[in-house]
């Protein structure tokens, strides 16, 4: 069982190493581009304006690459805080819900109802008030699940 889990785990390891390393070499072919690319606008802008105005050039281009980088960064940023915050907000709803089941009160209340009942005949009722329970509990998180879904596809 054991050796099953450790040939998983290299298989996976070893699939994620391959893939970070294509795409280390996929960055490292962008950054050569890159560079050539920019080489070529210097000259060309060196050639036809001078020295001054091809560093300018390239200062620019550099500056509207980091631009456009940090505002992609802070749009992603703020989606995943959203996102937490939006989990965070279902988790507590979720324990809220949850939390009226594990009162002390109620277990105390419940034992003496499940001992004169009988075991035999609430076993049943349980499974009806379970489904009931899932029902209830995936009627009223559908509205909220579909208004996040709604905020994610608008941003």
């Amino acid at each position: 069982m054991f050796q099953r889990v450790i040939e998983d785990l290299k298989d996976s390891t070893g699939a994620t190493l391959r893939m970070t390393s294509l795409v280390a070499l996929a960055g490292l072919a962008l950054f050569i581009t890159l560079s050539f690319l920019c080489a070529a606008v210097f000259v060309a802008v060196m050639q036809r304006y001078g020295a001054i105005e091809a560093c300018l050039t390239i200062a620019g281009i550099f500056l509207l690459i980091s631009l456009v980088v940090g505002g992609i960064y802070l749009t992603k940023k703020r989606r995943a805080k959203a996102r937490a915050l939006a989990e965070a907000e279902r988790a507590a709803r979720a324990a809220a819900a949850a939390a009226p089941l594990i009162d002390p009160m109620l277990l105390a209340t419940a034992l003496p109802i499940i001992r004169a009942i009988g075991l035999t005949r609430l076993i049943p009722l349980l499974a009806v008030a379970g489904v009931a329970y899932g029902y209830y509990v995936s009627r009223n998180a559908a509205p909220a699940e579909d208004a996040a879904e709604g905020e994610d596809e608008s941003a």
